[in-house]
């Protein structure tokens, strides 16, 4: 079977890619998920806070204060929950091209257009293959407009890829008022890639301490029905390559995302949960499964059951809400 693929250019031996995570955090763990079977591999999150602050100044930020209003602030994260260090980061990306023989992307998180951005031109002299700018926002000014919150996000985009020429790809969230235009629009302003989607993760509350707490709850296979809804409605109607996240456990979710026209899909709970080696298992499921239904490469499958080439393209709209409602029992 054939599992090759392209994304941002880039050519793919399959179209399985670990997101960013704890995984890409050490060379051992990202060696396993190349053993494993992945095809690149995205480097865990450069964040704009890490950039923007010098590690005793973002201490300064964070620790003034939360003796007067501990209960107000004791929300924000110390200085040793953050990954600092902007400088060992790209170290360690150099590390990581010079170790692995898969396509590494470098990931970058921010939203403003402040002296970050220099950062992505900086990863690109680390000898990343492509960046993943990872939009994480959530626009709390009841003033802000959808609009601006749109063009914020077609603003940094602009910024970063003025600042490097290798292929830049943006992870967003679905909370827009209209995704396919926040797609279009993207994809006009010259994003290599859309992934969908972010997962925000939703604070929870202590009820004996009384504080917000971070908390990180694993995704299911379950999460991957918004991502194949939208990606099935956007094949065809953005030229930028499309990845998959969110809920990818197995080979059936690797095999739906691929169909619907997804050009990788990028696994990150799975691989926490199973380990690298669970690639491996996938891979052979999605081989298991082209064989047995006659097809030869995923290039064949891509697409096959997007909106566009569906013999009833409303399923993937309102026409489906009554009839799923009607059968449930």
């Amino acid at each position: 079977m054939d599992l090759k693929t392209t994304y941002l250019g880039l050519k793919l031996k399959n179209p399985i890619v670990p997101s960013a995570s704890p995984l890409s955090r050490n060379l051992e763990s990202m060696k396993r998920l190349e053993d494993a079977g992945a095809a690149a591999i995205v480097m865990y999150s450069l964040f704009e806070e890490q950039v923007e602050h010098e590690a005793a100044e973002l201490d300064h930020y964070l620790a003034y204060g939360t003796h007067s209003y501990q209960e107000a602030l004791s929300y924000f994260p110390t200085p040793e929950e953050y990954n600092l260090g902007p400088d060992q980061y790209l170290e360690f990306l150099h590390q990581a091209k010079q170790s692995l023989g898969i396509p590494v992307i470098g990931s970058i998180n921010g939203i403003s257009s402040g002296g970050w951005i220099d950062y992505a031109r900086k990863m690109e002299q680390a000898g990343a293959d492509a960046i993943e700018l990872n939009i994480y926002y959530i626009p709390t000014d009841p003033r802000l407009a959808s609009q601006e919150v749109e063009d914020r996000y077609v603003s940094v985009l602009h910024a970063v890829k003025r600042a490097v020429k290798i292929p830049v790809a943006v992870k967003l969230s679905p909370y827009f008022s209209s995704f396919a235009h926040v797609a279009v629009r993207l994809d006009e302003a010259g994003a290599n890639g859309l992934v969908l989607f972010n997962r925000f993760y939703q604070p929870d509350i202590d009820l004996e301490e009384l504080e917000v707490k971070p908390n990180v709850i694993l995704g299911t296979s379950d999460a991957t029905r918004l991502p194949l809804r939208w990606i099935a409605i956007l094949h065809g109607m953005v030229k930028t390559s499309l990845a998959a996240t969110s809920g990818i456990h197995s080979a059936e979710d690797v095999i739906k995302m691929i169909m619907v026209g997804a050009d990788v899909t990028m696994m990150c709970s799975a691989l926490l949960k199973h380990g690298p080696g669970h690639i491996t298992s996938v891979l052979e499921g999605v081989n298991k499964w082209m064989v047995e239904h006659e097809y030869l490469s995923v290039e064949q499958m891509k697409g096959s059951m997007s909106q566009a080439s569906v013999v009833d393209p409303s399923a993937f709209e309102r026409a489906q809400y009554m009839k799923a409602l009607n059968r449930f029992r």
